[in-house]
């Protein structure tokens, strides 16, 4: 490597997969194709002309984003994974070295047994009500009054490893659900329940037409199963810079700071100033969930669409601030293909697009068989080592060039 990156910015457009894996059968995920078939759900496909540019038709077929044959200034390939799952912490950990063969368990189609929820019941002292995969602001308006009247706990789910509450904080007090959710916690470290987040939903207002979801969110999230480049990278003095919930994936292990976001664009904003007006050295991670949360589970093509040609807009306007001294990486965690039966995510290869102006010889390389070899490649930059706890293998091309 003739050339530290002293920078390296990784964004992870949340649930944009690029084709099932080839073991997508054993999730009942084969065929899926999020991007692919957003763009073919659409009357005029996908416009991306920036990802475009950087060779990211070359990945997947994509209506309205044609493959290019020459791209020098970025490297692209497909990233499988290599552990046994499909959800955000798995497709996280992995990105950042770690390899999980037992999934995190999810509660989507059916919600939680019957046996966990009286056991919540037991040891919190409240009623619970809702029990089912729901949108976090439809589920207050639904159950909202009754839980002022009856003083109970909201509990839902999602299609990712979370059991999230909700109560009023007024009615029930934050304290008293904060209590409740740490509860919650123990009771959900037995391997039957074992879920990768328990939430704290505060909401006020006194009727559906104005009850809203407070800042006062609270995760009580499980800690990576071993270091991460994260660690690493944070041990050895390098600033980690976490934006969006990557804070709470890594439940702050290896985080040097953090900021949250509210939507998509919020995090861009947040990214591009990071990369515009921060000389640090380090690794700039950050995560924008709303091409999943609130188009992929909601099976929404076109939304989706919308919010993939919103992102491209706004990369245009990042990658000005990106110098010959950075690295910037666009990638996913999993697929959540808004076409495809069910409201759960996909089992999917991941997008790997490293861009620099001081690249001469980008090109489409094969294929990655581990989302680590991104983190891989990342310490390599920082002339760190993984542990042998870590896998991963160095993208040789990204460093040399």
């Amino acid at each position: 490597m003739d050339k530290q990156f002293k920078r390296v910015c990784v964004i992870v457009i949340d649930s944009v997969g690029i084709g099932a894996m080839p073991d997508a059968y054993k999730f009942g995920d084969e065929g899926a194709s999020t991007v692919e078939h957003i763009a073919l759900a659409r009357e005029n496909g996908l416009a991306l002309p920036t990802l475009g540019k950087l060779g990211f038709g070359n990945l997947t077929p994509i209506k309205g984003t044609p493959p290019l044959k020459d791209h020098p200034q970025s490297y692209v390939a497909r990233l499988h994974e290599a552990s046994k799952g499909k959800d955000t912490m798995t497709g996280h950990w992995e990105l950042m070295g770690l390899l999980t063969n037992t999934p995190f368990q999810t509660f989507t189609e059916t919600g939680f047994p019957q046996q966990l929820i009286d056991e919540i019941e037991k040891q919190t002292g409240y009623k619970v009500i809702g029990n089912y995969a729901a949108s976090g602001t439809e589920i207050i308006k639904e159950l909202g009054e009754q839980q002022m009247a009856e003083n109970s706990l909201i509990v839902y789910t999602s299609a990712d490893s979370v059991l999230q509450i909700c109560a009023h904080e007024e009615v029930t007090g934050l304290d008293n659900l904060y209590k409740a959710c740490e509860i919650v916690r123990e009771i959900c470290m037995d391997s039957r329940w074992m879920v990768g987040r328990v939430i704290a939903r505060p909401f006020v207002g006194d009727s559906p037409e104005n009850f809203k979801r407070t800042p006062n969110r609270h995760d009580w999230a499980l800690s990576p199963s071993g270091e991460t480049v994260l660690d690493l990278l944070k041990n050895n003095g390098y600033l980690v810079s976490g934006i969006g919930k990557i804070n709470d994936i890594f439940n702050s292990q290896g985080i040097s700071e953090t900021q949250s976001i509210v939507s998509n664009e919020d995090g861009m904003d947040k990214i591009i100033d990071k990369m515009k007006n921060s000389r640090f050295t380090g690794l700039l991670f950050a995560n924008l969930v709303e091409f999943d949360s609130e188009y992929g589970h909601r099976r929404d093509p076109e939304g989706y669409g919308l919010a993939l040609e919103a992102f491209d807009e706004r990369l245009s306007e990042l990658i000005p601030h990106i110098s010959e001294d950075d690295l910037l990486i666009v990638t996913a965690d999993h697929g959540n293909d808004p076409t495809f039966k069910g409201t759960d995510h996909t089992r999917e290869m991941v997008p790997f697009v490293a861009y620099s102006p001081r690249f001469k010889n980008g090109k489409h390389l094969a294929d990655r068989k581990s989302f680590a070899d991104l983190g891989a490649t990342i310490l390599a930059n920082f002339d760190l080592d993984k542990t042998p706890t870590m896998i991963g293998e160095i993208i040789e091309e990204v460093l040399n060039d």
